[in-house]
């Protein structure tokens, strides 16, 4: 599709911020008003139409297409993105370990457990660590707590976890890149270590390294769209 505006600005409107494409405000894919609630976030979002080219590239709006989900999908039922959320507690990464004295769990220990731990503290959860691939239900209490967690998040920091999480295989990691004080990129780290333990001693396969790259990018954009969703 070729460029059809010149300038993309903001506006604040009632409930928050739109995009205004030559005064024109953007819509979602589904139709709807494309309010979101920061100015920061609007900006992010105008940032992406001012930097098309003669060509508009889908592949340059990974912040609207976040925004897009949360007003289209999540909002009009947000029990079902909680649903589809829960599950990623149940089977979190970082409770998974490899069997005691193996070297890789000496260093998931190191990694993960201090994630974790922080976690049950922030949370006020308890999970279960799991040596093996064997799966191990977590305590029901704390699937209920998580569903509550959960609900108080709005539509913009559960899309934002739809891809934090799923990308992370862990709810955990994905709830604390929401935090204020996130180190995305040490989180990412932390998802990966497992891949990245085995390159070191396998070596690394050039696809590999950009699909890495590629999921990382990606992970770094939710939460970036998170922070300033929440502004």
């Amino acid at each position: 599709m070729k460029r059809f505006y010149k300038a993309a600005a903001t506006g604040e409107r009632e409930g928050g911020w739109q995009v205004l494409l030559d005064g024109r405000a953007v819509k979602t894919v589904g139709g709807r008003a494309q309010i979101v609630p920061t100015r920061e976030l609007a900006e992010a979002l105008a940032a992406e139409w001012a930097a098309q080219g003669e060509e508009i590239d889908p592949a340059g709006f990974v912040l609207r297409d976040m925004a897009d989900y949360a007003l289209d999908v999540v909002g009009p039922d947000p029990d079902q993105a909680i649903r589809e959320l829960v599950p990623y507690a149940e089977t979190d990464t970082l409770c998974y370990r490899a069997d005691e004295g193996d070297s890789l769990r000496r260093e998931q220990d190191l990694v993960w457990e201090p994630l974790l731990a922080a976690a049950e503290a922030r949370l006020g959860v308890r999970f279960e660590r799991i040596g093996g691939i064997m799966h191990r239900p977590q305590p029901a209490e704390t699937l209920a707590r998580i569903e509550a967690l959960l609900r108080g998040q709005d539509g913009f920091a559960l899309a934002a976890l739809r891809t934090l999480a799923g990308l992370a295989a862990s709810l955990t990691l994905g709830l604390a890149a929401l935090e204020a004080d996130a180190a995305a990129d040490e989180l990412w780290a932390a998802a990966n270590l497992e891949e990245d333990w085995q390159a070191e001693r396998w070596g690394r396969d050039a696809e590999a390294e950009q699909r890495r790259a590629l999921r990382r990018e990606a992970f770094l954009a939710a939460a970036r769209f998170a922070a300033l969703a929440r502004g």
